[in-house]
């Protein structure tokens, strides 16, 4: 049986991740809002964990007077894959982590090299 989880106790492991950034990479953080969705999002036939919208910070040229960047976690794609509780808080921590790298301008493959040196 699969673990749900409410909005609230959700959310709070989204800020627990959120959390382990190091400080001096929070504080650089520009622009950029993180929300829960409470829905399963599929791309490509795939389940989508996290999402990434808006301009990464190393893209930025004449930025003003847009609105915010948006990392989207989505509940129900997480919980659908995670085997318990603890499986959710590591799979929204690893999550955060990597949509925050998007924000940074980290490609895909860029993420994974940061993963291994982690």
């Amino acid at each position: 049986m699969r673990t749900v989880l409410t909005t609230q106790e959700f959310e709070k492991l989204v800020q627990e991740g959120i959390d382990l950034i190091p400080e001096d990479i929070l504080q650089k953080l520009e622009n950029v809002e993180i929300c829960v969705e409470n829905k399963e999002e599929k791309r490509n036939n795939s389940l989508v964990l996290g999402l990434y919208q808006g301009v990464p910070k190393n893209k930025r040229w004449s930025y003003g007077q847009v609105l915010p960047d948006k990392i989207t976690i989505f509940k129900k794609s997480i919980e659908k894959i995670a085997k318990n509780k603890e499986d959710i808080k590591k799979i929204v921590a690893k999550t955060v982590y990597h949509e925050i790298a998007h924000h940074f301008g980290f490609s895909e493959k860029e993420i994974k090299n940061l993963k291994h040196s982690r």
